[in-house]
């Protein structure tokens, strides 16, 4: 899909760091500690808000299990006679990062990420960093779990909100003196090979990602040596196929979530007035967590939640069919153009769906191969309870089922294909 701005300012907005203003954030040099988790939450709690170690706060921590990689936990403040709303009102957001995973992301970056799409009304206030986190203002809502993501309602919602994204966000790019924490030194020659991946894309983008990742491999043996080479011949392989292709935003990029995974789509409470329970339209969604967010083309942020309707589980029966995928965007490219400072009343929105459509088709096995290099990057840092091994050994396969799926495409037959391609290929 062509860019929809000849002038180069996608989306309305330069690309650039927005308006200047971001990065005044306040800072509290303390840490959470995952040995000491209720002390270290409160005295960083408090240190936030004072006024919470008065004699009758009663100051609790309310966990959130549905993401593998950091801590998060909503903070409140039970008062005696303050009713749920109130004590919600007032409530944050501790979030801790996972061990190890400054070598996943770029912290500076996802702080930026946050106040940028606090600008724009699409992120809550972030109130603070710490050494090992930041502290947000609590988003009232449900988190979804993957069978949400599958119903109508919902999954309407999300494709009008990740257009939101798309269309009005601008993309933040380094320049070349402080990209990848570089204060002004020279470039090494890994730094340059992770800016250059992909010729002519502004960076960082998602394929800078990718090679950042291959590249933080383990390589102490014959067989990890192996598959990091394995994998840079892939990458190289996508990045010759897909990363020159057209499509929304400047660049052929947009602002993009990369994680729309079900614990980051938070469904916000429903107004009472006019609407009835069975109004299927009357969702609405937000989304959290921005570690991942970077620019990418739109069909990878669509085709990567798609996958997330599986879980991590990676139940392949229960992705989108081709008719759930048209229906999601639909909702999108309506919602996307409308959003464009520049509209144009000859968008034919049907030919807009039909292109992106085929977009996500060929983009749909990238999302594989993304998280099993990041899976087994976490499998050699995490300290969580979960076999990340076995995690990226089946992203990976998504990653191939699909690579022979293409390869076969016109003298396969269904039982050549993996579950997840039959699946892919179902018309309802």
């Amino acid at each position: 899909m062509p860019s929809q701005n000849s002038n180069g300012d996608s989306n309305g907005v330069a690309n650039g760091a927005a308006d200047g203003q971001l990065g005044h954030l306040r800072y509290i040099p303390l840490s959470y500690d995952n040995e000491k988790p209720d002390s270290s939450a409160r005295e960083l709690i408090i240190t936030l808000r004072p006024e919470w170690s008065s004699p009758d706060s009663n100051i609790e921590f309310i966990p959130f299990k549905d993401g593998i990689t950091n801590t998060l936990l909503k903070a409140i403040n039970k008062k005696g006679g303050l009713s749920e709303d109130e004590i919600d009102k007032e409530a944050v957001l501790l979030r801790a990062y996972g061990h190890g995973t400054d070598v996943l992301i770029d912290r500076h970056r996802e702080t930026q990420n946050h106040e940028l799409l606090m600008k724009c009304g699409l992120a809550p206030e972030l109130l603070a960093r710490f050494d090992n986190g930041m502290i947000y203002r609590y988003i009232r809502g449900t988190p979804t779990q993957p069978a949400d993501l599958r119903k109508p309602p919902v999954y309407l919602a999300v494709a009008n909100r990740l257009a939101q994204w798309h269309a009005i966000v601008p993309c933040i790019y380094e320049t070349h003196a402080g990209a990848n924490g570089v204060n002004g030194s020279a470039h090494s020659h890994s730094e340059t090979a992770i800016e250059h991946v992909a010729p002519g894309k502004p960076s960082p983008n998602v394929w800078t990602v990718m090679q950042k990742w291959i590249l933080a491999l383990p390589t102490k043996t014959e067989a990890q040596r192996k598959r990091q080479a394995d994998l840079q011949h892939e990458l190289s392989k996508l990045v010759e196929e897909l990363s020159q292709r057209p499509g929304l935003g400047d660049h052929g990029l947009v602002f993009a979530h990369c994680d729309l995974l079900s614990g980051n789509v938070i469904i916000e409470p429903q107004e009472s007035s006019g609407a009835t329970q069975q109004d299927s339209r009357q969702k609405t969604v937000s989304f959290i967590d921005y570690e991942y967010a970077t620019p990418s083309p739109a069909a990878f942020d669509l085709a990567n939640h798609f996958a997330e309707w599986g879980g991590f589980d990676c139940d392949f029966t229960v992705l989108p069919t081709r008719a759930q995928r048209s229906e999601f965007i639909r909702e999108y490219i309506h919602t996307y153009f409308s959003l464009l400072p520049q509209k144009s009343s000859s968008i034919d929105e049907e030919a807009e769906t039909r292109k992106l459509m085929a977009e996500v088709d060929m983009f749909r096995g990238v999302p594989g191969f993304y998280w099993g290099i990041w899976a087994l990057i976490q499998a050699t840092i995490s300290q969580i309870d979960f076999d990340y091994a076995e995690y990226a050994e089946i992203r990976l396969g998504e990653y191939y089922g699909w690579r022979e799926a293409m390869k076969s495409t016109g003298k396969s037959t269904d039982k050549d294909l993996s579950v997840r391609e039959k699946r892919w290929a179902q018309l309802e």
